[in-house]
């Protein structure tokens, strides 16, 4: 493998090495704060933790038990500002706690919503409120022994697309997003980091950096270990979360939050219309690169489910799986469901405070990602005095401009404008790319001019700008991160979208 000279190497005020949810806010940052950005994905983008959450974008109820009130605080203020920045991803959504005495007494959840209602200021979501299980909506699909509930509001997402998007909005800020680009390895020279990337063909290319942010996610350490004369104490604990999806259990719009006699909490979310999302469990791992639920898993979240549920759920409903790996920081808990979700930064600039920096990522969750970004790119400040200020809070994602925030009165006003596109297809998209619907369907004016059909309102009109849009290369890019086609396509439409994109 050849390398340029260090000489001719460009230089970034940062590379960041990982593209997942963490990687993508701080490129989103630094880059509009004015520093020259270098992001590095060796797969694609979200390709781990960030696409194989619970969907959520939400304050975290459960963590009130563990007194993480700074954790719930903040989130809970993000979650208002992601509502607002990212209107076609994310969606309020009602949550249902259905009351069992033995588990939490009643004075105990009402103390908790009473605080999650007001802990992160001024909301735009509802309040919380009981209500009566037997005779209502908020009963549907229960057992008829369960006759008291709480309801609350948080909100879901796409998980991936709000990693893309994001990384849109980075790019159009300057950022150089280079995904299937492996980080090799880097030593310090007088003031900048010379390292060695290497593209999917083994190409090895060098850059030069001012800074190095390492949001390797669960690969944190060994990115650490790929960085010369790079110390820590820090450790991370690898926590797998794994998930089933089954067909639809309740017909109404709402969630439910269902309690387990370990004390930890499962979901079960509306999924893609058809499906119920139930999730997830807390397991210590030592293997991370491919996360499987495991046997035992399967069992836990059926049988949780089915002491609330009336029709019970069983394996041969499954209609698919998928486990993560979040990369948490070891803060000495023992038990896996009571570690920090609580983000940790930390920072090495030698011995004197003036060499290179490497910053680490430890934890975080989907919904504090931009405060995040924006205490890691504070972190960095000292070493670049000229940056700009804060200034994500209030720009919307790519996309995400729509007109008063509505999602539907825009789609109305789009289906009207094509009417003769399908609906529902036009539904999907703009849940997909918000304003950025417009620049996917081109001049499209009939179905025909939308290309081939791959199902689940998949074109060959958006697989191709999602591939000279997006960074998306395979049928997974496309079926899993650039949207959730993948679980209702069948096998000849998967096939034929591979065979599309091979040619």
């Amino acid at each position: 493998m050849e390398s340029n000279p260090a000489a001719r190497a460009p230089v970034f005020d940062v590379l960041i090495v990982g593209g997942g949810i963490n990687g993508v806010g701080i490129a989103r940052d630094a880059a509009g704060r004015g520093l020259s950005t270098l992001l590095v994905e060796r797969d694609d983008l979200a390709s781990a933790t960030s696409q194989w959450s619970t969907k959520l974008v939400h304050g975290g109820l459960r963590y009130l038990e563990h007194y993480e009130f700074r954790l719930v605080a903040e989130s809970l203020a993000e979650r208002e500002v992601l509502l607002a920045q990212a209107p076609h991803l994310i969606e309020p959504l009602s949550f249902v706690l259905p009351h069992e005495p033995h588990l939490r007494p009643a004075w105990m959840i009402r103390a908790g919503l009473f605080l999650y209602d007001r802990l992160g200021g001024r909301m735009t979501l509802p309040r919380s409120f009981g209500v009566d299980l037997h005779g209502s909506k908020w009963g549907a699909g229960l057992q008829k022994r369960l006759t008291r509930g709480f309801v609350y509001a948080d909100a879901r997402v796409d998980d991936s697309r709000l990693v893309v998007m994001t990384a849109m909005s980075a790019r159009d800020k300057g950022a150089d997003i280079r995904t299937r680009t492996r980080f090799d390895r880097a030593v310090r020279e007088a003031d900048t980091w010379r390292a060695t990337i290497v593209d999917e063909r083994g190409h090895a290319t060098e850059v030069r950096a001012r800074s190095i942010v390492n949001a390797g996610g669960p690969w944190v350490a060994p990115v650490l270990d790929a960085i010369e004369a790079m110390p820590t104490s820090a450790r991370v604990r690898h926590v797998k979360g794994s998930h089933i999806v089954v067909p639809r259990i309740h017909a109404e719009d709402h969630a439910y939050i269902l309690q387990n006699a370990d004390n930890r909490i499962v979901f079960a979310i509306p999924y893609q219309h058809r499906y119920t999302l139930i999730g997830t469990t807390d397991v210590p791992v030592e293997t991370y690169e491919h996360p499987r639920i495991s046997d035992q898993e399967t069992d836990y979240l059926i049988e949780l489910v089915n002491r609330y549920l009336a029709k019970p759920v069983s394996r041969a409903d499954i209609v698919w799986t998928y486990s993560g790996v979040r990369p948490l920081y070891d803060d000495g808990e023992t038990n896996p469901a009571a570690v920090t979700r609580d983000y940790v930064l930390k920072l090495d600039a030698g011995a004197d405070g003036k060499q290179p920096p490497v910053l680490s990522i430890y934890g975080g969750k989907l919904t504090t990602y931009r405060k995040l970004a924006e205490a890691a790119v504070r972190e960095l400040r000292p070493h670049f005095p000229a940056m700009r200020g804060e200034w994500t809070s209030s720009e919307p994602l790519a996309g995400g401009d729509l007109p008063h925030r509505d999602r539907a009165a825009y789609t109305a006003d789009l289906v009207r404008r094509r009417a003769s596109l399908p609906q529902p297809l036009l539904t999907e998209l703009v849940k997909r790319h918000g304003t950025l619907t417009e620049r996917v369907l081109g001049d499209s004016r009939t179905p025909a001019d939308l290309g081939q059909m791959f199902g689940e309102h998949l074109s060959e009109r958006e697989v191709d700008y999602l591939r000279r849009n997006e960074w998306a290369r395979s049928a997974d890019d496309v079926l899993w991160r650039r949207t959730k086609c993948g679980l209702g396509a069948d096998a000849a439409q998967r096939a034929a979208l591979a065979e599309f994109l091979g040619a």
